[in-house]
């Protein structure tokens, strides 16, 4: 039991903690309705799922992908679409390029202490709740 508190990583466990919890806070100031929440969470799980999906997955849905030329093209289309949303929403586009390398961060720190992937998954979507939990709650009393 130890042995495995010391691979968790803890700094990047507590910077993704930090960068959910400025998610929460924006998310709360926006004063969203109390429903919206119900998409919000199952959103940010199957963010977090994407990214810790294991890689031979992703080459495998890629592949799938860009196995004909009509599907190349739409790809380069909506490539060409989310590239003018990231030029005129660039303050949501930075902020969920945070999220994004945050994520990644953590799992990579998790993959070089030899965690599986569901236990990858489950401490980053505990991570995840608690850190818009904490930016609500925060939100709420200050």
């Amino acid at each position: 039991m130890m042995s495995v508190i010391k691979r968790v990583p803890w700094v990047t466990l507590t910077l993704a903690l930090l960068t959910y919890c400025c998610l929460g806070w924006v998310i709360s100031q926006e004063r969203v309705p109390p429903s919206a929440w119900f998409a919000i969470v199952p959103i940010v799980i199957l963010f977090v799922g994407a990214l810790a999906t294991p890689w031979a997955q992703i080459n495998l849905y890629s592949n799938l992908l860009f196995k004909s030329d009509v599907r190349s093209f739409c790809i380069a289309v909506l490539g060409a679409f989310l590239l003018f949303l990231m030029i005129s929403w660039f303050r949501l586009f930075l902020d969920f390029l945070l999220l994004t390398s945050a994520m990644i961060l953590v799992r990579i720190d998790f993959q070089m202490a030899g965690f599986q992937y569901i236990h990858t998954f489950a401490a980053l979507c505990i991570i995840a709740i608690i850190g818009l939990a904490m930016g609500v709650l925060i939100n709420q009393f200050i």
